[in-house]
């Protein structure tokens, strides 16, 4: 439900005036919120994995707001105009159109990291008590207050489209907090008025074995999200820059219908998997067939006529920018597949409170997309959204690789 945000705000904005650069800025806003969100971004798979009484409930609910508070910090930072100034015209050469809108949208995605945080952290909470249709719940809370959001704002108001997107976001994000918050309330008093638990590792949850399992997983956002700040870097000096970073939040928001379930099943691994790995083959038996689903709904779009309804009738492109668009699809096709695998690989470790290995393979993942795209679209050149797809494949591809021993000696002999 979440990956309707995307193609819904995209057809928005595309009907509203200057489609072009306002997609364009929409997606480079989007990117750095979601970079400023990294710290936050792992509470949901940490609090699944080590709530599991009132202390260790209190310990990580301080840690969170910890970096909730920090995450907002950052973003206040990126919103200096000396700051933008250089990030988005010095350093990534942002058109001053798309800038002049980016800015704007970044103001109305101050409350985002914050909310996410909430939100990401009490979900844990719901998922560890299985409460999972809650979470759904929230998520349906979240689409309505942003469809309501962004069409109010369509109607009545003169926002560009790049604002009525970020705005669109923040008002979704946020009311998915204070909802999630309210329907764990049930789940968190039975943590604070239930019995203390035995921790796996012999000792209470402190603030230090937090740190030391965390650590790893913000490094592995911070990381892997700079993935799309660095593409968008990389698209601003390939060929067809504006049409590359307008087409490319449009395609990214397909891929990620089909690629969420895969982001989804790492929690529910979590949660399933047992303390010693023990229900490993049922969910292996189910994450492929979930893979493979994924990726075969991708493929009916891509290689179909359904690739031009979904482009030019549904997210309202028109026919150029449509033509950038198709090729990219195609090359994420595996996308979704892999990104299951990754979820289960990563739900392994951490159940098993390894952590290192996950930032390790986002190093590489981060790092071939960068080679990838330095050949292909500055040296061969190639159009700047196909390189882009082109090296995310490649580096999820080396990423998931380089786990698989790792996650072969964590699993049971038998």
């Amino acid at each position: 439900m979440m990956a309707a945000e995307g193609p819904f705000l995209a057809a928005v904005i595309a009907r509203l005036p200057d489609p072009k650069y306002n997609l364009a800025a929409h997606g480079v806003a989007f990117a750095f919120a979601v970079l400023i969100e990294a710290p936050v971004i792992m509470l949901m798979s940490a609090s699944t994995a080590l709530v599991e009484d009132g202390s260790s409930y209190r310990k990580l609910r301080n840690f969170a707001n910890a970096l909730n508070v920090g995450s907002t910090a950052l973003l206040l930072l990126a919103l200096v105009p000396s700051v933008f100034d250089f990030v988005m015209l010095t350093l990534i050469g942002l058109p001053e159109e798309v800038a002049e809108l980016t800015y704007g949208a970044l103001w109305l995605f101050l409350p985002w990291p914050a909310a996410i945080g909430v939100r990401r952290f009490v979900q844990g909470v719901l998922i560890r008590s299985g409460r999972t249709r809650l979470v759904a719940t929230g998520t349906v809370i979240r689409l309505t207050a942003m469809s309501a959001t962004a069409l109010l704002l369509y109607l009545f108001t003169d926002f560009p489209g790049a604002w009525v997107g970020a705005a669109s976001l923040s008002a979704a994000v946020v009311t998915e907090a204070i909802a999630a918050r309210w329907m764990a309330s049930t789940a968190i008093r039975d943590l604070l008025t239930g019995p203390e638990r035995a921790d796996p590792a012999g000792s209470p949850l402190g603030y230090r074995r937090i740190s030391h399992f965390y650590f790893p997983l913000l490094l592995t956002s911070v990381i892997g999200l700079m993935v799309h700040p660095m593409l968008t870097f990389f698209m601003g000096r390939a060929a067809s820059p504006v049409e590359s970073l307008a087409v490319f939040p449009v395609v990214h928001a397909l891929s990620f219908i089909f690629r969420a379930l895969g982001l989804s099943f790492q929690d529910a691994a979590i949660a399933l998997l047992g303390r010693d790995n023990e229900h490993f083959p049922e969910l292996a038996r189910f994450g492929a067939g979930l893979g493979l689903a994924a990726t075969a709904g991708l493929a009916a779009i891509a290689f179909t006529p359904l690739a031009e309804v979904w482009f030019i009738t549904i997210s309202g492109l028109t026919r150029e920018l449509a033509d950038f668009a198709i090729t990219p699809t195609r090359i994420l096709v595996i996308l979704p597949a892999l990104s299951v695998l990754l979820s289960f690989q990563r739900a392994i470790l951490m159940q098993s409170r390894v952590t290192r290995p996950i930032t390790v393979a986002t190093m590489i993942e981060v790092s071939t997309i960068a080679i990838l795209f330095t050949v292909g679209g500055w040296w061969l050149g190639w159009v700047g959204v196909t390189a882009a797809f082109v090296s995310y494949v490649g580096g999820r591809m080396l990423s998931t690789a380089y786990l698989m021993p790792h996650v072969r000696k964590v699993l049971p002999a038998d």
